[in-house]
């Protein structure tokens, strides 16, 4: 099978690329992390506006565009190589496939459409103090109402992708012994309290949410199943960012390398260096392989979206750890100053590596879906 983009995939990544280009180079991407909410409204209106970047992989009834999470992909890593902060992975892919796996049509017809223009922001609270995406437990508690469509929920969730910027919460609550369940709180109550989370990496928002007897309105009472497709998802959409990332490092550091002269030649010429760049090409066409492939799962809900994505979000985590550090090192002492772009790839690379599974975990997940498959 081929993994390949459509022509009007490539024209999606062709326009991206443009735009991003003349409205998120390097300095306007410094100065949106420097202010609330951490990203450039007005390039976000943009993008959801002219490019529909948040209504891509959600249907139209919903007033999505009804394509799939395969476009959503290529934004992603577009987005990823231009590290242009933006809510499109917490709003615009986590949220919006939350509200789509759950299954309550009410609640998809009330909040999708904002989210698919990206006048809603939504983030899902799910991470606990340990700092884990867990599909059996959770740091909240959920305790029924008297009249059983609403819920009192209490606890504390960190690593909230956007959730200081957020209009709506969905919250991973325990209801019971071993058992979670997804509800929808308003961001607006006073009970819920967000607190900016610092990042390594800066163009990532997070925030700690803390819950004290707020009141949330349940999608699903037992969303264990919901919630392992979507850290699936979750993973995937990431690996897309870190393949945009490691692509532009490549191509800074092939650019420097032509520019750049010692001993009375471009140090590209050199062929110790030539083979660290070639490795660093295998790296990232790699990942891209791996990542493009998982999307393509993701976007069928394909039985093989559980390996494919702890393969791509394993593999495009290390991949882009090495092409990152390679960058620096082969750009030299001006890498790790603070104007210099390679450092801030470098702390994306080390930033997505955690988010919903660190390399090792995504390896023991596929080696149990391996080992469970295999005939006995």
């Amino acid at each position: 099978m081929t993994f390949a983009l459509t022509v009007e995939q490539n024209e999606l990544s062709s326009t991206l690329s443009h735009l991003l280009a003349r409205h998120s180079d390097s300095g306007a991407v410094r100065r949106a992390v420097e202010r609330a909410p951490g990203y450039d409204e007005s390039l976000w209106r943009t993008l959801c506006e002219q490019v529909g970047v948040a209504s891509l992989a959600i249907p139209e009834e919903y007033g999505g565009a009804g394509f799939s999470l395969v476009e959503t992909h290529v934004v992603l890593e577009r987005l990823g190589a231009a590290l242009t902060p933006s809510p499109l992975l917490g709003s615009g892919v986590l949220a919006a496939q939350a509200l789509l796996l759950s299954g309550e049509t009410a609640a998809c017809a009330r909040l999708l459409p904002g989210i698919a223009e990206g006048t809603r922001i939504a983030a899902v609270c799910w991470a606990g103090e340990d700092s884990h995406w867990r599909t059996d437990r959770s740091d909240v508690r959920a305790e029924a109402g008297d009249a059983g469509n609403t819920w009192s929920l209490t606890g504390t969730t960190s690593l909230v992708l956007d959730g200081g910027a957020a209009h709506t919460f969905l919250v991973v609550a325990r209801t019971g012994p071993g058992r979670v369940g997804l509800f929808e709180v308003d961001a607006a109550d006073d009970r819920a309290r967000p607190t900016p989370t610092p990042a390594v990496d800066s163009t990532v928002n997070l925030a700690r949410v803390e819950f004290d007897g707020v009141s949330g309105v349940p999608l699903a009472l037992d969303a264990a199943d919901l919630l392992e497709t979507l850290h699936d998802v979750a993973a995937v959409a990431i690996s897309a960012l870190q393949v945009g990332a490691a692509q532009r490092a490549l191509d800074m550091t092939v650019a420097y390398s032509k520019e750049r002269v010692q001993f009375g030649r471009p140090i590209g010429s050199f062929q110790a260096l030539k083979h660290r760049m070639a490795d660093m090409l295998v790296a990232v066409e790699t990942a891209r392989s791996a990542s493009w492939a998982a999307a393509w799962s993701a976007a069928r809900r394909d039985p093989e979206l559980p390996a494919r994505a702890a393969l791509a979000k394993a593999w495009c985590s290390e991949a882009l750890n090495d092409v990152a550090a390679e960058a620096v090192q082969l750009h030299g002492g001006i890498a790790i100053t603070w104007e210099h772009d390679a450092q801030m790839l470098f702390k994306r690379a080390h930033a997505t590596s955690q988010l919903f599974g660190q390399p090792h975990e995504h390896r023991s997940r596929l080696f149990r879906h391996i080992v469970g498959a295999a005939p006995r």
